[in-house]
């Protein structure tokens, strides 16, 4: 035993000395740097001289010295460089800006689910890195409702999308995130950034834990969080009294919806949640389905009380276009009644609607599908004491959706002037 112990404490003293191994590429600016100590201690020596020249050549010294360790240095970063980022050593400068430019960002907890969310999430990286996404785990529907009845994990469809969103943009993993089998096959239908979530939480025994670490795989700027680990599904009542289990049977409903509530009603709010809305400067609400996406993290306990505390500006990104069996009809201000009549947050301080008008092809596409434009009736949602703003925020070109760059800046916007007039209040 006090063998190995020796062995052990060996190693450690000799641990400094592995950068001298030969190919470590390392060795040679180290003794150039150690030159450039030399050359400052020798100039020294020289400024102390009894001549006016003696003092010059300390100074030329010290000058030399400071170059050459200035170079060994150099060399050695670059050296690591090579080893760590072997194909972005020109990038460096560029990722080192943004790393610093973004941490310095708005703290934004961004609340929601499906693709709304996603989309946003995808603009609002270019401005900070501060970004929480607290997302719905009720879901349903395609390759998350097969896991979730499979295996008993929580839905990670949602939590994967905006992992990709908010990820630092290595296409490849990108990809194969999203990636979706469609051979004849027992994955048919499964993207493998589902499987992924799937078997990482097996292996730390822990969701939250399994997305987190599923984060650093993907480099993404802020977090991803669930809104409660709780296995959770949506009850609806309809304007008929009659009741709807389930994402997916909800949303195909034909009658419209009166109101909506978790099963269990008791779940708990994840602590990273709560912390997230406590940090955040701003709290975004959508885009996403009213009922189904937005409404479900704010019915789990300790999310809507928390935002109702927070003096953090508040926003609502109203949908674009209304959606089948769900918001059938309804314009914004009805969105807003319904947000605030189906959970406690207390207020909203802005609503963002679109006053772009998609293309007639499009509209007509939609149409097929009882969707239709949402009305921006911009006294009604004053009534609530929301400001309105007013903005060109769609992408039209395949589908009527919001544009991520477009909508990031309109709210960093918002941020931006909404602070510099609290603080001109002070």
């Amino acid at each position: 035993m006090n063998k190995r112990r020796a062995i052990s404490k060996l190693r450690n003293i000799l641990k400094p000395f592995k950068w001298l191994y030969p190919g470590m590429k390392v060795k040679r600016w180290f003794l150039l740097s150690f030159v450039g100590i030399i050359l400052i201690v020798a100039g020294g020596q020289f400024l102390s001289g009894p001549t006016h020249a003696f003092r010059m050549v300390g100074i030329a010294y010290m000058f030399m010295g400071i170059i050459v360790i200035l170079v060994g240095i150099r060399k050695v970063i670059a050296s690591f460089i090579t080893i760590f980022l072997p194909q972005r050593e020109e990038e460096l400068v560029d990722i080192v800006y943004q790393k610093r430019h973004l941490s310095r960002g708005y703290k934004i907890a961004a609340i929601g689910g499906g693709t709304g969310l996603s989309v946003l999430l995808h603009g609002l990286k270019r401005y900070t890195s501060n970004i929480s996404a607290i997302v719905t785990v009720a879901d349903e529907g395609g390759s998350s409702g097969k896991l979730r009845e499979e295996f008993g994990i929580l839905p990670p469809g949602d939590i994967r999308n905006c992992l990709v969103a908010l990820a630092d943009k290595e296409q490849l993993m990108s990809d194969l995130f999203q990636y979706r089998f469609n051979e004849a096959s027992p994955l048919k239908g499964h993207n493998f950034g589902n499987i992924f979530l799937l078997a990482m939480s097996r292996i730390t025994k822990d969701f939250e834990e399994a997305v987190r670490e599923s984060s650093k795989i993907l480099a993404i700027s802020g977090q991803v969080i669930p809104s409660t680990l709780e296995k959770v599904r949506l009850l609806a009542e309809l304007e008929d009294g009659t009741k709807q289990l389930g994402e997916v049977k909800i949303s195909e409903s034909v009658k419209p919806i009166k109101r909506i509530w978790l099963v269990p009603e008791e779940c708990k709010a994840t602590n990273s949640a709560v912390e997230a809305i406590n940090n955040a400067e701003a709290i975004i609400f959508g885009p996403g389905s009213l009922y189904t996406s937005v409404i479900p993290n704010l019915l789990v306990e300790g999310v809507s009380e928390a935002i109702a505390k927070s003096p953090a500006i508040k926003i609502y990104i109203c949908n674009v276009m209304t959606q089948p069996g769900e918001t059938d009809n309804y314009t914004a201000s009805d969105h807003i009644k319904v947000l605030l009549g189906n959970t406690k947050i207390g207020r909203i301080d802005y609503v963002i609607v679109n006053n772009a008008t998609p293309p007639g092809v499009l509209l007509e596409r939609y149409k097929q599908h009882q969707a239709y434009p949402v009305k921006a009736d911009v006294e009604n949602v004053k009534a609530f004491g929301v400001s309105v703003v007013e903005d060109n925020v769609i992408d039209a070109r395949d589908y009527v959706r919001h544009n991520p760059n477009k909508l990031a800046k309109v709210i960093v916007d918002i941020i931006s002037i909404a602070k510099s007039e609290a603080a001109h209040q002070i």
